[in-house]
């Protein structure tokens, strides 16, 4: 028997760093399976042609999984790597790839970073970490309390049940709404962090940590905190690369990783560098776009690379500086059609324009990360110039809705 060198996926977005990871595996030439929870995808099975077999299964259920890795064994393919770019899908796949492959991450450090709570708990005594309690279900509130408060859920993805709370009032409030979502789990508040906001992209390589990007973040604050604006800097000031540098390397030394992808959220307050998140992958969205535009490779290809055992080649081809500015509604309504997409493309410095729903979809103000709703890449000869080149594309771009 002839074998093909496969690796399995464990869900997968439309667009963004996840569908690209399945397109640059098919790229350096692996068999790609993808487990999906989503019956929309078998649905609409022409639009991913990078995805050589597709299963619906229950991506929680770890034994019906591995009943399937199994059977694709069985039928004649090799499993190099089983992998995650999804939230909240990445330990899951570790500890498959634990037993199937050779895993070069550690899946017990993915664990403890894809816990916001384990990860505080971990991380308590270092000086990036910000002030926090951890409320169980019945615990009561401390008095002596500072507002402004982040009150969060550990299990919060994509700023979804991150709120705040500017007073007693609105403290009771947020414990209470997040309480009746899930009644049995801790809720985690921490102090609200003032400052400019960074997100760093990086890679680790036999235990040697490497800065990939570090984008200024521009958010945006209705009902809950949305980044609505990335701002690739091409050479970082270097305090800010310094203080970020250590940062990193007390987190890959504290999590004991050898390889593996993550990328943190940090402020830069009065006190110094806070952190306000890890995450074991790399971000989804247009992130691993925006780098390559920036930079010249892609992120997602290499860290498939660093996951199967190469050494991944993060040298910049270029470094140009770069925006993406992301689109959100103000009034919630049905999609009855958007225009300006053409013109948004040929605006000035654009590298990409990608609108996301369909007509038909209905919108809404943003509560969470996924309710943007277009974004626009552009390049200048300076951020500012960048930035204001993406701003101006996307002006072009008008959500007609049927309210």
């Amino acid at each position: 028997m002839i074998y093909l060198k496969a690796i399995i996926f464990i869900g997968t977005n439309k667009s963004g760093s996840s569908r690209e990871a399945t397109r640059a595996a098919e790229k350096l030439g692996y068999f790609t399976v993808l487990f999906t929870n989503n019956e929309r995808q078998l649905q609409q099975r022409r639009a991913y042609p990078d995805i050589h077999k597709m299963i619906l299964i229950d991506t929680f259920n770890i034994e019906k999984m591995k009943e399937e890795i199994d059977k694709l064994g069985k039928s004649g393919l090799q499993i190099k790597n089983i992998v995650s770019f999804v939230d909240p899908f990445v330990h899951i796949a570790a500890t498959l790839c634990d037993e199937f492959c050779h895993n070069y991450t550690s899946s017990s450090a993915i664990e403890i970073m894809e816990d916001k709570e384990q990860t505080r708990n971990y991380l308590k005594d270092q000086p990036y970490s910000p002030k926090f309690s951890l409320i169980k279900p019945n615990d009561p509130l401390a008095g002596n309390l500072t507002f402004p408060l982040i009150v969060k859920s550990p299990k919060s993805t994509g700023s979804k049940d991150v709120l705040l709370a500017n007073n007693a009032e609105q403290l009771q409030h947020h414990l209470q709404t997040l309480r009746t979502k899930n009644p049995y789990e801790t809720i985690m508040i921490e102090e609200y962090l003032d400052g400019p906001q960074y997100l760093v992209e990086a890679l680790v390589y036999q235990r040697q940590a490497h800065i990939i990007g570090i984008i200024e973040q521009e958010i945006t604050q209705g009902k809950r905190f949305i980044i609505t604006g990335y701002g690739v800097m091409v050479k970082a000031p270097p305090t800010i690369q310094a203080g970020i540098e250590e940062v990193l390397h007390s987190i890959v030394k504290i999590f004991n990783i050898e390889n593996g992808a993550l990328h943190l959220e940090l402020r830069l307050t009065q006190q110094g560098w806070k952190l306000i998140e890890i995450n074991p992958r790399i971000s989804g969205g247009a992130m691993n776009s925006m780098l390559q535009a920036a930079f010249g490779f892609s992120l997602v290809e290499e860290t498939l690379k660093l996951f199967l055992g190469e050494q991944p080649n993060i040298q910049p081809k270029h470094r140009k500086f770069v925006y993406t500015k992301y689109m959100i509604v103000e009034n919630r309504g049905i999609l009855e059609k958007v225009i300006g997409k053409a013109r948004a493309t040929r605006a000035t410095g654009v590298v990409d324009v990608y609108v996301k729903p369909k007509r038909g979809t209905m919108l809404t103000p943003p509560l969470s990360m996924g309710h943007r709703y277009a974004y626009v890449i552009a390049e200048g000869a300076t951020l500012m110039e960048a930035r204001n080149n993406a701003i101006n594309a996307a002006r072009e771009i008008k959500f007609i809705l049927r309210v």
